[in-house]
């Protein structure tokens, strides 16, 4: 995928932890899938609720027969009642946007992500300042990142990795979240140049996808979970969607 000249600040190279979040991306033809506009300059947000019968439903397709895959997944020819496609903010172009975990001391400058005492909050055990600034909202620097920083995809990429699959072992460094956040995030956003301003700009439109069949949420998975999610980028000038998909659990094991 060509994605032109997305330039975050410099992030030196290094090893790409962050693992235990597996991850599926499909490149599908977005104009068999989600209305899409000919020219950027034409795009308008995707409403919030797609109505979908049967025929739009059988667009959402997954694989159950992969081996060991997590259930509870879309079954093939489900009949879909509804489609919830919630458009999500991407509007940023440079990692400086996390320079504040370590302005604010969550982080230390070696890297190092500062300690604290164990706890738990919902099924994600918190050890250190990164997750509780991700996910306690109570703690004293939860509001280091406002609500509309929070809506951004790419801080929800990075905390999505951050806080990892079921079997993720969590990094001590904060180097391979960025790492891994910024390559993901450059491979899947497309960006180019303005021709008036000589600016990079985001192309991208990025949806939070959830389909509905009669009995409720039936894709990314019957089970809600913080770390089960769908997202859609669609590239308005290519015309095709990227794929972000997770369904947290660790599946069955032979």
């Amino acid at each position: 995928m060509e994605t032109g000249p997305l330039r975050p600040s410099d992030v030196s190279d290094g090893g790409r932890g962050a693992g235990g979040l597996g991850r599926l991306l499909l490149q599908i033809p977005a104009s068999e899938n989600l209305p899409v506009s000919e020219r950027p300059r034409d795009r308008q947000p995707a409403p919030p609720v797609v109505d979908a019968g049967p025929s739009r439903g059988a667009g959402v397709r997954l694989r159950p027969d992969v081996p060991g895959a997590p259930q509870g997944r879309l079954p093939h020819g489900a009949e879909v009642k509804k489609i919830e496609a919630t458009n999500v903010p991407c509007t940023q172009l440079s990692m400086s946007f996390f320079n504040r975990l370590y302005d604010e001391d969550i982080v230390r400058a070696n890297g190092h992500i500062i300690k604290c005492l164990d706890s738990f909050c919902d099924s994600f055990p918190i050890s250190d300042e990164l997750r509780k600034v991700l996910l306690v909202e109570d703690s004293e620097k939860y509001e280091v990142f406002s609500q509309p920083d929070r809506e951004e995809f790419l801080f929800c990429l990075f905390k999505h990795l951050c806080l990892g699959g079921a079997l993720c072992q969590y990094e001590d460094v904060l180097h391979p979240y960025l790492e891994t956040t910024k390559l993901l995030y450059k491979d899947l956003v497309s960006v180019r140049k303005n021709p008036q301003t000589k600016k990079i700009q985001i192309t991208s439109s990025v949806f939070k996808v959830m389909a509905y069949d009669s009995n409720g949420v039936c894709y990314p998975s019957t089970k809600s979970h913080e770390q089960t999610f769908s997202y859609f980028i669609v590239d308005p000038i290519k015309r095709h969607v990227h794929v972000l998909y997770h369904c947290y659990g660790v599946g069955e094991m032979s």
